[in-house]
């Protein structure tokens, strides 16, 4: 079994006998790492062997691997060595390899946190990319802190991905959503986007923070339950409320955050909302009866609810 604690060890030999030769061009990596594990994180190994190296240099063959290797390995190096530096002229070129973000997107976010001017960096990226990139730029983005990402963390971090559980915790942590969320003039995407942030929360125990450890669990469900009573209905914010409102009914309370007396007045909440009738023809309207995830909703989610929007369908299958 390997161990662990030599990866990178092989690649950070190759590029010491690199840069011990004076002479030596970065064009002469381009196949070195071919046969050696490189690791898509940050790895100690690599960065001591840049550390131990001249920075223009380093810099320099940092740069040559990612815009010209045509091996991976050897790219994933290249971007490993401008981690290690903060010049801000190499943020579009870690940008443009961070697109490949599920192999590149981990030392990509690394090496933009580092940089003045990653917080914005980042956030265009994180908008180009989906699945594990996604996740890796994100966290890195609540790592950052930045006020500068607030506005956007709370309005467009989770995509509807499930992977959107490594860091739904997070964003509402490092975003204060409490405290946005609890404002009189939150607006449609904020709300929207909190439906989304709960109802991830309440299931990704295994992934990220639930609504159990979340300990503004209950003042965020209420307010997000009193702000939905005030917008326009559709087949999306139905199904995230319903959603949310169906794991509180089928957990003890505690697993929710809330007290028994706080849940059911919050479910209370969500259900006036969902059984009002143009909420019912919304979502009658908006959900494809055909498909997959219908038979799944209506079978499950809106059965134990008992909504009367699907009433009818419920009782054709008995």
């Amino acid at each position: 079994m390997r161990d662990r604690r030599r990866y990178g060890a092989d690649a950070a030999v190759i590029l010491d006998r690199h840069f011990d030769q004076p002479d030596a061009q970065a064009s002469e990596l381009a196949d070195a790492f071919r046969d050696v594990y490189v690791p898509i994180h940050r790895n100690d190994h690599i960065v001591a062997a840049a550390l131990r190296a001249d920075r223009q240099r380093v810099r320099r063959t940092g740069r040559w691997l990612v815009r010209h290797s045509i091996d991976r390995n050897a790219a994933t190096v290249g971007l490993t060595l401008l981690a290690t530096d903060g010049a801000e002229d190499d943020i579009p070129l870690i940008q443009t390899i961070g697109l490949l973000s599920n192999h590149f997107g981990p030392l990509a976010a690394e090496a933009l946190q580092r940089r003045r001017g990653g917080a914005e960096a980042l956030r265009w990226l994180a908008e180009r990319v989906t699945g594990w990139g996604r996740v890796y730029v994100v966290e890195a983005l609540c790592r950052r802190g930045a006020a500068s990402s607030r506005a956007w963390l709370l309005r467009h971090a989770c995509d509807g991905d499930h992977l959107s559980g490594y860091f739904a915790g997070a964003v509402a942590t490092t975003a204060h959503l409490h405290e946005a969320i609890t404002s009189t003039d939150a607006d449609d995407d904020l709300i929207d986007h909190t439906g989304r942030l709960l109802r991830i929360m309440a299931d990704c125990g295994g992934m990220g923070m639930t609504l159990e450890h979340y300990p503004p669990a209950p003042v965020v469900l209420a307010a997000h339950a009193a702000h939905l009573a005030r917008q326009p209905p559709t087949a999306n914010r139905y199904v995230d409320a319903a959603m949310i409102a169906d794991y509180l009914v089928s957990k003890p309370p505690n697993r929710c955050g809330c007290t028994a007396e706080q849940r059911d007045r919050i479910v209370q909440q969500y259900l006036a909302v969902l059984e009002q009738p143009d909420w019912s023809d919304a979502v009658r309207s908006g959900l494809g009866p055909t498909s997959d995830f219908f038979a799944w909703f209506t079978g499950h989610v809106a059965a134990r609810l008992r909504l009367s929007a699907f009433s009818e369908v419920a009782g054709s299958d008995e």
